[in-house]
């Protein structure tokens, strides 16, 4: 990915084949939070990519069948 994405778009951060959400830029990383919450981490632009149309259903899925079992995200 050259651009950053728009806040809250789904990446995959590959150095660590990690799905998160994209909040923002910090110096030359790119800030990224696990989809259940969590503690963000910064990875490296280059290492970023976006989440293919099958890994954004899964997370989706997961988000909504927590929501449903009364489970905050």
């Amino acid at each position: 990915m050259s651009a950053a994405p728009a806040v809250g778009a789904l990446v995959v951060d590959t150095r660590v084949d990690q799905l998160g959400e994209f909040r923002g830029v910090a110096g030359p990383y790119w800030s990224l939070r696990p989809l259940g919450g969590g503690t963000e981490w910064d990875a490296e632009p280059e290492h970023v990519r976006p989440a293919d149309p099958k890994e954004r259903l899964r997370a989706e899925t997961a988000r909504v069948n927590a929501r449903s079992r009364g489970e905050r995200l």
